[in-house]
C-alpha cells in the first residue's frame, strides 16, 4: 500500500495535472489575429510586428515614449468637486470615481507633464483612457488649463494627446463647459506665440474632438486611430447611407485634409520635438 501511495499515485498526478502557465505571456493582435509574445510586443511599443496595427497604450507608457529618455516632471493639477451634481444611476458617481482611481492609480483622466522632446521643451497633457474612458469632466478641464498656463510660463510647446469617448455624463452641463474652457486655454498658448500640437490617438471622439482636439497648429494621428464626433452607426442611421470604407480612421482624415500627418509611434518623439523647435525658432526670428 505504501508503494502505491508514495510512488504510483504521485506519478499519475504529475501526468494529469495542469502546468501553471501565466495567462499574459501572449497578446492577440485585434487586426490580423496573430499571437505575439508580450516581450516582443512591448519592445515594439505595442505595435503589431506582423501588420503594424497600433494597440492602445497606458498613459504612463505614452509619456515615457514621448519624452527624451522617458524622463519627465509630473505637474499637479487643481482639485475639483468630486460629485457636484450628486449623480447616481446604477452606481453612485463617487463610487465610480473611487473604482477608477483604484484601477489606474490616477486622480482623473488627464496627466500633465513637463520635459523635453528631441531636445525641445514641451508640456504634454495626455488622456488616460483607462480612467472612465478618458471622459472629460471638470478635472480634465482644469488639467488642460493648467497645462496651457505652464506652457506659457515655461515658453514651451503644448502637446495634447487625447484618448477619450467625450464629455463625462455624470457631470452634465459642467462637463460640457470644459469644451469652451479648453478652447480658451489653447488660445492663450497661441497668443503667446507658442506652438500647440495635437496627437490624436485611438479613440478621439465626442466633445473632445469637438473642442481643443481639432485646434492644433499641426494635427498628427497614430495609424488607424478612430477620430470623429458621433459614432459611425449613429451617422449611418441619421443620413440613411452607407459610410465609406475606413471612415473616421486616421488615414481617411489625412486623405480628406482634416489632419496633417499620420506617424508611426516610433517616430512621434523625434518628429513632434522637431516641429516644436522649428515653430519656436520661427516665432523668435519674427
Amino acid at each position: 500500500m505504501s508503494w502505491l501511495t508514495n510512488f504510483v499515485r504521485p506519478k499519475i498526478r504529475k501526468l494529469v495535472q495542469k502546468t501553471d502557465v501565466p495567462e499574459n505571456l501572449w497578446d492577440k493582435c485585434p487586426a490580423c489575429g496573430q499571437m505575439i509574445f508580450h516581450r516582443e510586443l512591448n519592445a515594439n511599443q505595442r505595435v503589431c510586428p506582423h501588420c503594424g496595427h497600433h494597440m492602445r497604450i497606458d498613459v504612463k507608457t505614452r509619456l515615457e515614449l514621448l519624452f527624451d529618455d522617458g524622463k519627465y516632471e509630473r505637474v499637479e493639477t487643481p482639485k475639483v468637486l468630486l460629485d457636484p451634481l450628486k449623480f447616481k444611476d446604477r452606481k453612485r458617481y463617487t463610487d465610480r470615481l473611487r473604482d477608477a482611481q483604484a484601477k489606474t492609480e490616477e486622480q482623473d483622466a488627464i496627466v500633465v507633464a513637463y520635459g523635453s522632446m528631441n531636445g525641445a521643451d514641451a508640456v504634454v497633457a495626455a488622456f488616460n483612457f483607462d480612467f472612465m474612458g478618458g471622459s472629460m469632466g471638470m478635472a480634465v478641464g482644469e488639467g488642460l488649463v493648467a497645462a496651457a498656463e505652464l506652457a506659457v510660463a515655461r515658453k514651451a510647446g503644448l502637446v495634447a494627446v487625447p484618448a477619450s469617448g467625450g464629455a463625462r455624463m455624470q457631470e452634465g452641463i459642467l462637463s460640457l463647459m470644459q469644451m469652451p474652457r479648453s478652447v480658451i486655454a489653447v488660445d492663450q498658448v497661441k497668443e503667446a506665440g507658442l506652438p500647440f500640437i495635437v496627437l490624436l490617438t485611438d479613440p478621439t471622439t465626442g466633445g473632445v474632438s469637438a473642442s481643443f482636439a481639432m485646434l492644433g497648429d499641426i494635427q498628427i494621428a497614430e495609424p488607424g486611430a478612430q477620430i470623429g464626433f458621433a459614432g459611425a452607426r449613429v451617422i449611418e442611421e441619421t443620413i440613411r447611407e452607407k459610410l465609406p470604407e475606413g471612415f473616421q480612421r486616421a488615414e481617411y482624415l489625412l486623405d480628406h485634409g482634416i489632419i496633417d500627418l499620420v506617424l508611426p509611434r516610433k517616430e512621434l518623439r523625434e518628429q513632434i520635438g522637431r516641429l516644436i523647435s522649428l515653430l519656436t525658432k520661427r516665432d523668435e526670428a519674427a
